[in-house]
């Protein structure tokens, strides 16, 4: 990389760090449109990891991938009144093409309740027909007035899994099922821990009955909504006209679902592992697990050098290891290490001279247990034959300390609103408190301390004693909920 600069280190400035991250790790750039990005290949590469590990989940689930249309007939959106009244200040809309005025205007798809239910109503007839589970992966827009790459940007790419079914229970247990598979699917690729639970009514997805969010914790305290999950009753088959017979003879409308997660992942990764020294990409996420270096002085030395590196990196590709050999000869071994760390990639090799008469490897690790030494010195062949379980103990660390840091950073059985408040306004972090249920409360928090509920935490998550007052200081409480200021 071309920009040596120091990076603003976390504590200084959390996003400025970010922003630089994002960045000089040659994730994405920003666009010649106003709040879109360009993701580059390095961060499409963790992007495309993401998808495969995610696809591999849906189809072990039942689904089958599908694709809708970009352009949504507005009249379908608003078909669906809570649905309109809460996309329409995102809504970018079509009104002109092909020369002409459009005679009904199309909206850039926000999300595709709308037009993938009114398919499914074409499609289906009978209880027989239903199940149907589908997902597409696909791009979206939204008109986001304040952005920022990966976390909020006008278009990004993402997935929105869509299913119909023939009874409430089921879809009920669909929603949950998919909450899970995304809870899985961050702790075991992103090593990412969220905690799961149902939304208030002022933070749920527009025209759902219920939803239930992943909600991670970045290093600066603060929440990333990383995923959600919907049940959406029979609203959106009441608006498109989704009935089918059923068993008995009836015409009944269907139960539905929608979930999706999207390349803000990206941007959680960023934030749950980097440090002041830029980037680190737990190894099942990086498109590149191991690069190998070789270091010389002069043509003879790099001949030998080189000749080892080569065929050290065909034995980890051999291993099942997504290696590249860093031959460049425009850049000075420092060069590249430094390049590779902002990039953070999990493990580096250097083979030099010393190296060769040794008979060893050097290893540099980007992310390593406290107390141990970064750089170990290894025998070849047990340096080699060590780095498949190396990057999965990386990933299992990875995870590990996440999860510490997110306990450390949740404060149970809050009950001060004034505690709150320095809770949230000097560390961040999850409070976790009563509450009424009365949305004042919500809004109070929302002026006060620009905190929101986050979620009302499922079962494993809830606090061993359950709190009986409201955090408002009025009233018993109904729920615990997890609050905090969030992205």
């Amino acid at each position: 990389m071309s920009d040596e600069r120091k990076l603003t280190s976390q504590a200084e400035d959390f996003a400025a760090w970010y922003n630089e991250v994002v960045l000089r790790a040659e994730l994405a750039d920003y666009s010649p449109v106003r709040g879109s990005m360009v993701i580059r290949p390095w961060g499409y590469g963790i992007w495309e990891r993401m998808q495969g590990a995610l696809d591999d989940m849906f189809k072990a689930t039942g689904h089958e991938n599908a694709y809708f249309p970009l352009l949504i007939p507005m009249s379908f959106i608003e078909k669906e009144k809570e649905h309109i009244a809460g996309f329409a200040p995102e809504l970018a809309v079509v009104t002109h093409a092909g020369g002409k005025e459009l005679e009904e205007p199309l909206a850039i798809r926000p999300t595709s309740e709308t037009v993938i239910l009114e398919m499914y109503a074409k499609w289906v007839q009978s209880y027989r027909d239903l199940p149907i589970l589908l997902n597409q992966w696909a791009n979206v827009m939204r008109w986001e007035m304040r952005t920022r790459l990966f976390l909020r940007t006008a278009e990004f790419l993402w997935q929105e899994g869509h299913t119909a079914h023939a009874t409430e229970a089921e879809a009920r247990e669909h929603t949950i099922r998919m909450l899970g598979v995304y809870r899985t699917f961050m702790e075991d690729w992103i090593a990412m821990p969220p905690v799961t639970g149902l939304k208030s009514e002022s933070e749920k997805f527009a025209g759902a009955v219920e939803t239930f969010g992943c909600e991670a914790l970045m290093k600066d305290g603060k929440a990333l909504q990383a995923g959600t999950s919907h049940f959406l009753g029979q609203n959106f088959a009441r608006a498109s006209g989704l009935t089918f017979q059923s068993e008995a003879g009836t015409e009944e409308y269907a139960w539905s679902t929608s979930w999706g997660v999207s390349t803000r992942l990206v941007g959680g990764m960023v934030m749950t592992h980097g440090d002041d020294a830029g980037l680190i990409v737990p190894p099942r996420l990086a498109p590149t697990q191991v690069v190998v270096i070789p270091i010389y002085r002069n043509d003879e030395e790099r001949s030998a050098t080189e000749a080892k590196a080569r065929e050290v990196e065909a034995r980890l590709r051999d291993a099942g290891v997504r290696v590249k050999l860093d031959a460049r000869d425009h850049l000075s071994p420092g060069a590249k290490y430094y390049e590779w760390e902002r990039k953070g990639l999990p493990l580096r090799v250097e083979v030099g001279p010393k190296d060769l008469e040794k008979g060893s490897l050097a290893l540099a690790r980007r992310f390593f247990p406290e107390g141990e030494k970064r750089k170990l010195f290894l025998p070849e062949g047990e340096a080699i034959a060590s780095i498949p379980d190396r990057l999965e103990a990386m990933q299992a660390a990875l995870l590990a300390a996440a999860v510490a840091r997110r306990e450390e950073s949740s404060y149970r059985g809050v009950r001060d609103w004034g505690e709150m408040r320095e809770i949230l306004e000097t560390r961040g972090g999850f409070v976790y408190t009563g509450w009424s249920g009365d949305p004042a409360v919500e809004e109070r928090a929302k002026e006060e301390m620009k905190a929101t509920i986050r979620c009302m935490p499922d079962p494993e998550f809830r606090s061993d004693t359950a709190p009986t007052r409201c955090i408002s200081g009025e009233g018993e409480a109904r729920h615990e909920v997890v609050w905090a200021r969030a992205y």
